[in-house]
């Protein structure tokens, strides 16, 4: 049976090393529209960074943003928010500024970053998006924090911060491991898997009837929920051992491979 409701990644699953859409992908998801086929993203990325994708997609509807935290249409309307207590957004900054790691965070959808550093620049670049640079006072934006974000020079890095930022906060808040350099500070019960259970209530749609695709440790648990799991090939192995199938890599147009293999 067809899917009613096809969720993916954007970085390392939609979007690859050229940082845009190919054409085959493109042509592959207005197939999947035109046939009834509802689409759309679920990505770690704050919503600002995500809308222009969506846009571009054409895409009408809620986007899972925030790895979960939050789920916002493309014309505003919020159906999902969920921010970090406070204390601990502060807490998890005197933890990461005590140890020298770069630290970001994400309040009422505006990022905010201690030093305008590489780390700084180079997620300015990747994200689209221009932070604001704001030094200690990053203590005065501690509320409606949908995220924190440490970025690293590596995967053994990326986990050893995971490992600790869960030993210290682990109960608290969740750590995960992004992509290779990305260590993330969630919520509890905060991921992609409980935003795609949330929007497809709210659409209507059977749990069952949900294919979602991605390639990275926080794509896990959206795949395990989904009717059909796909890991993108260039997918980390764990991602992989979770799937269903397994698809082309994201600089071979594995998604559009899903669309008409899987989805259609």
């Amino acid at each position: 049976m067809p899917a009613k409701l096809f969720v993916m990644d954007m970085d390392g699953t939609l979007i690859g090393r050229s940082r845009r859409i190919s054409e085959r992908n493109k042509e592959a998801l207005r197939a999947a529209a035109n046939d009834g086929v509802i689409v759309t993203i679920a990505t770690g990325r704050m919503y600002a960074s995500a809308l222009p994708t969506a846009k571009e997609l054409g895409i009408d509807v809620p986007l899972i943003t925030y790895n979960g935290a939050l789920i916002k249409s493309v014309s505003g309307k919020v159906l999902y928010e969920s921010c970090l207590n406070a204390d601990y957004v502060r807490e998890v900054l005197d933890f990461c500024i005590e140890r020298g790691w770069h630290i970001q965070l994400y309040s009422g959808d505006e990022l905010y970053f201690t030093e305008h550093n590489d780390y700084a620049k180079g997620y300015e670049r990747l994200s689209g998006i221009a932070g604001h640079v704001v030094g200690m006072d990053i203590y005065k934006h501690t509320y409606r924090v949908s995220k924190m974000l440490s970025i690293t020079d590596g995967a053994d890095e990326t986990d050893m911060r995971v490992a600790e930022l869960r030993k210290a906060f682990g109960g608290r808040l969740f750590p995960v491991k992004s992509n290779p350099n990305y260590a993330e500070i969630i919520g509890i019960g905060v991921n992609k898997a409980s935003g795609i259970k949330r929007l497809a209530d709210v659409l209507g749609i059977s749990i069952s009837d949900t294919v979602a695709i991605g390639d990275s440790n926080n794509d896990i648990p959206m795949l395990q929920a989904a009717g059909m799991g796909i890991a993108m090939g260039n997918a980390v192995p764990e991602v992989k051992a979770s799937a269903d199938a397994v698809v082309s890599s994201v600089d071979d147009d594995g998604v559009a491979e899903a669309v008409y293999e899987y989805v259609l």
